[in-house]
């Protein structure tokens, strides 16, 4: 949703990346430290899915400045509306802790290296696919889902970051200047879902699934 607003303000493409990224982090980096401090986040757990989300985010950044995205981009929507469905015909997903369908090493490896990649490669959906990700096959809550996948936007965010700091494509003031707004938004919605829970989360995430969904076919119309 930033990204767009950056780009309607002139913003050349990859400053506009740059900059979103820079923002991002902010957000994403407070929200883990908000969940943690919660104790909805273990960072031993962490780790090892950190470092390898961040070598994955690193590939895929170097990935998109030579190879098209096109296909990925059309797969997008069709990958959404299927959570969408299968979160609204699953009303009890997420609700409480379930047994793991893999073991976390196993996870780390899969989800830390593929979605890492397609979050430094694409981006849209990643913190979709992160929770789905955590609840389907590690059997976590939405609420402690939602809080592990911050930690590994994060590291994605921080991975592509690096990319753009090197290339100067980082427009200082208004990363900066968004990413106090993170800071304030990221502390406000960590505290509601740790209060709420999957009562708050469930209906927020699928809306914004629906709204990413939306968003992406009309900038598909568009162009």
């Amino acid at each position: 949703m930033t990204l767009p607003v950056l780009l309607s303000v002139g913003l050349d493409p990859k400053l506009a990346l740059g900059t979103n990224k820079l923002q991002a982090a902010f957000g994403s980096g407070s929200a883990s430290f908000h969940y943690a401090h919660a104790g909805a986040v273990q960072w031993s757990d962490c780790v090892r899915g950190f470092i390898l989300t961040f070598i994955g985010a690193a590939a895929g950044t170097l990935a998109v400045q030579s190879i098209r995205p096109d296909v990925l981009k059309r797969m997008l929507p069709v990958l959404l509306l299927a959570i969408a469905v299968y979160m609204l015909i699953k009303p009890q997903l997420g609700t409480g802790d379930h047994p793991p369908r893999m073991s976390r090493a196993r996870f780390d490896v899969i989800f830390g290296l593929g979605l890492g990649f397609y979050d430094g490669f694409l981006g849209p959906g990643t913190g979709t696919f992160w929770t789905m990700a955590f609840v389907l096959a590690l059997g976590f809550n939405l609420t402690r889902g939602t809080a592990y996948t911050k930690v590994m936007n994060f590291a994605s965010n921080l991975s592509s970051l690096a990319f753009f700091l090197i290339a100067g494509k980082i427009y200082w003031l208004a990363g900066f200047a968004m990413g106090a707004g993170q800071l304030v938004g990221a502390r406000l919605g960590s505290r509601l879902v740790i209060r709420k829970g999957t009562q708050l989360i469930r209906p927020i995430f699928i809306s914004m699934v629906l709204l990413l969904i939306l968003k992406l076919i009309y900038d598909a119309m568009r162009r």
